[in-house]
């Protein structure tokens, strides 16, 4: 029945939100649900990555921790899930290589992926992207301070404005700060008993 309704070539329709996750917080959420929602999406999937190619410097924890984080804070959400490939993959996470892969292993799926949109003028940097552009289509979150433009084939979506970042996350909780309504509880119960981002 459903095969008459939408045609035996119906394609599936997911996001994918990748990013280091370092940790996760409110805002990553936010912004997940509102590309889904928005989008009609069948699912968003959180994608951490092993080694982020762009962020020169950036230390993130093992890639465990970070993955135990995300689990934490999806859970309840029927929308939202999680794709370890580049974890997985191991070495240095290009989204190329993640989307060769993920088109293999499903070629009935159309997949979105997510980026902020200070990660749009990085586009031009990104390995292959004149050949990623023809596997995904990039969906741009706007953000205060950042022109919606691009070279490149961007879909906009709008989101409430939440200045969170994990940097700011990771400071907080180095100086003592409360993490309270800016990361959910789980992960806030989590960082605790773990003892991260301490130093």
């Amino acid at each position: 029945m459903k095969e008459q309704i939408l045609g035996i070539d119906h394609r599936k329709q997911v996001g994918l939100f990748g990013g280091t996750f370092n940790p996760i917080h409110n805002g990553h959420l936010i912004m997940a649900e509102q590309v889904g929602s928005q989008l009609g999406l069948e699912k968003v999937l959180f994608m951490p990555d092993n080694k982020p190619p762009h962020r020169d410097l950036k230390r993130a924890i093992a890639p465990e921790h970070r993955i135990t984080m995300i689990q934490a804070a999806i859970q309840g959400n029927p929308l939202f899930g999680l794709e370890l490939l580049e974890v997985k993959r191991g070495g240095v996470s290009y989204t190329y290589d993640t989307m060769v892969e993920l088109k293999r292993k499903h070629p009935d799926t159309d997949y979105f992926f997510i980026i902020g949109a200070d990660m749009v003028n990085y586009l031009p940097k990104w390995s292959r992207i004149d050949e990623l552009i023809d596997l995904v289509t990039f969906v741009g979150v706007k953000r205060r301070g950042y022109e919606p433009a691009s070279p490149y084939p961007i879909l906009w979506v709008d989101s409430p404005l939440i200045e969170i970042s994990s940097t700011d996350i990771r400071h907080r909780v180095a100086t003592n700060q409360s993490l309270k309504y800016l990361v959910p509880d789980p992960v806030i119960d989590y960082i605790d008993k773990e003892g991260l981002y301490r130093d």
